[in-house]
């Protein structure tokens, strides 16, 4: 009997243990939505790189809910610690009213340790590092205008934020609602992470959902906003850019930048240093390092524990739907305004500026370029605008990092 007593019990201690006695309703919702992320990141190929993580965050931690507790120490008596651990050596002690407790410690889950690099801002700057390196600053340097272009889309941040705002969220948590704006998804969890932490998951979903939307969000408000004869114009070609007007680039932005702006230096000092490291051609190896094994490593740890804070709890709430929905606004918006000033360009230049290449200036680098360069040979299978939208695309990294560094320094 006694054998069957403690099987029974450990039967029994395995399902109050399980997923099937802790899990909730919401817990079901959001394995569902992981799914769904999956079908998009792999089916789709909707930005499989950073969906496929962040799914499979999310699926894991709803699934095991504590992989992402923190660590912390229990109180134990002395027969209690020997049960537990064995022995009381090596623990430290606690005297409350005259009895002797051990201090035993409970490590936190796996997903806690990795979330530091996102809670301390250290993962963004490092993709920046990454990005930076793989990015050709050339069609910007070579068309200086197209700064204009990237700071206009950045105006649908700053319409975002006042949005939010009367929605009811606090300055900070709008903050980092209108950073969606800017369709750059680490610059997203940066200022997040420094201004409203616990809209974290909800954030960083829809801003990584919304730049794997690009082709499909950007195409209709472009033709919408701009007529055929726009949309037909032929570029002249960029002019050719010096290796040394590369090299003193970034080293001139990060300059002016983190003396006007100290709260973005991270994320643009990080993007430069990437890009100073590529155009220099003396630090080959560190370059591909920086392109690939770090930029990769980063990304993985970044997906999932950013897709781990999206809880059944967390995501499941009225407060999501909103920022799902500002989060489409301020992408929309940020799309409009750059196209709007294209066209603004076309009037001032005489015709000469193709109004589509303001699109890319939301910095889904390089997505909402090739979008241009897609919906402008429709019109005109000749015309290529790749190069030419580039300047707003890498334009708009610089310009939503800027955006971040005012809302942080306005806000914090």
């Amino acid at each position: 009997m006694e054998i069957f007593e403690r099987f029974w019990k450990a039967i029994e201690g395995i399902f109050q243990g399980s997923g099937l006695n802790q899990l909730d309703w919401r817990n079901y919702v959001m394995i569902a939505v992981a799914c769904v992320l999956f079908y998009l990141a792999i089916k789709k190929q909707f930005e499989p790189l950073l969906l496929l993580p962040i799914a499979f965050g999310m699926l894991l931690v709803n699934l095991y809910p504590a992989i992402t507790e923190a660590p912390q120490t229990e109180l134990m008596s002395a027969a209690e610690c020997i049960k537990v651990k064995g022995t009381t050596e090596g623990y430290a002690t606690t005297v409350m009213n005259g009895i002797t407790y051990y201090n035993v410690p409970h490590y936190g889950g796996l997903l806690y340790y990795l979330y530091q690099g996102v809670k301390l801002g250290i993962y963004p700057p490092l993709i920046f590092l990454g990005v930076g390196a793989m990015t050709d600053f050339g069609p910007l340097i070579a068309n200086p205008k197209s700064f204009i272009l990237g700071a206009a889309a950045q105006i649908g941040i700053f319409i975002t934020f006042i949005g939010a705002i009367f929605l009811g969220f606090t300055d900070a948590q709008a903050g980092a609602i209108g950073i969606i704006g800017g369709a750059d998804g680490p610059t997203a969890i940066y200022v997040t992470t420094k201004l409203a932490p616990e809209l974290l998951g909800s954030i960083a979903i829809a801003a990584y959902s919304y730049m794997a939307l690009v082709p499909i969000i950007q195409p209709p408000i472009m033709r919408a906003l701009t007529t055929k004869k726009e949309r037909s114009v032929v570029m002249e070609q960029l002019r050719p850019v010096s290796k040394l007007e590369k090299i003193i680039f970034p080293i001139i932005i990060v300059v002016v930048i983190s003396i006007l702006l100290p709260d973005a230096a991270p994320l643009v000092g990080m993007l430069m240093f990437g890009n100073l490291l590529k155009e220099s051609g003396v630090c080959d190896r560190i370059s591909k390092t920086a392109q690939n094994e770090l930029m990769n490593i980063i990304t993985i740890f970044l997906g999932t524990t950013v897709g781990a804070t999206a809880t059944g709890a967390n995501f499941l709430s009225l407060s999501t739907l909103k920022i799902i929905a500002l989060g489409l606004i301020a992408f929309m918006m940020g799309t409009a305004c750059g196209v709007l000033f294209g066209k603004v360009m076309y009037k001032v230049t005489g015709g000469k500026v193709n109004p589509l290449i303001g699109s890319a200036g939301v910095s889904a680098v390089p997505m909402a370029a090739r979008v241009s360069q897609r919906v402008g040979q429709e019109e005109n299978p000749g015309n290529f605008l790749l190069m030419h939208a580039m300047g707003p695309n890498v334009a708009g990294v610089i310009g939503s990092a800027v955006a971040a560094g005012v809302l942080m320094n306005v806000l914090k």
